[in-house]
């Protein structure tokens, strides 16, 4: 199991966009798509980490997932009020799944972690998840009240043992909290995406 890097999460980025692009054109693209197709997931993030929240898209598109960015949303309101907040709710509500996009960053501000605190309230525990992103050659150092939400990992193939024997495939899972057994379940994003 990993947390994903930054570089390997920037690396989904480059792979699935024209370098010809800016980060905010593949952004726009990405907008004028997700008002033809119907969102599944509201991504909860930091505004300024457009690059971790382009590839963040890129990566989740590529498991199959159709995604509702906020800032991209063009119902939102101009200048931040309660309307924009009232907005956010409702978005949260309306997709299917939550996932925070879990960066250094967006654990330390404000709007995530109220966005957070209402997915739980709307989402807890089968249908928010995680997406932790760790700085390259450091450690995940989230807060600790983070442990209580499944989280989006890659498993390394034959390196996650079933306790039915054998070993999970490769792939991006989400996984749950430990029980009180000290067990946690993996299932497959695609899997808990259509759930």
């Amino acid at each position: 199991m990993s947390i994903i890097s930054k570089s390997t999460l920037y690396g989904f980025r480059n792979s699935t966009r024209v370098f010809s692009r800016t980060i905010n054109e593949s952004l726009d693209e990405f907008s004028k798509e997700s008002k033809i197709e119907k969102s599944t997931v509201f991504l909860s993030h930091k505004h300024d980490e457009l690059k971790e929240l382009d590839s963040a898209i890129s990566l989740l598109k590529k498991l199959g997932v159709n995604v509702y960015v906020d800032w991209l949303d063009t119902g939102m309101p101009k200048t931040t009020s309660g309307k924009t907040a009232k907005r956010i709710k409702d978005k949260i509500k309306e997709n299917k799944k939550f996932i925070f996009l879990a960066t250094e960053g967006a654990i330390n501000s404000k709007w995530c972690n109220w966005e957070l605190g209402f997915g739980d309230a709307q989402k807890y525990i089968d249908n928010i998840a995680l997406l932790p992103i760790r700085d390259d050659y450091s450690s995940f150092t989230g807060s600790e009240y983070l442990q209580i939400y499944p989280r989006i990992e890659f498993v390394e193939e034959n390196t996650v043992q079933r306790s039915i024997g054998g070993y999970f495939d490769q792939g991006y899972y989400v996984i749950t909290p430990e029980n009180e057994n000290g067990v946690s379940s993996y299932v497959k994003i695609d899997v808990w995406i259509s759930r």
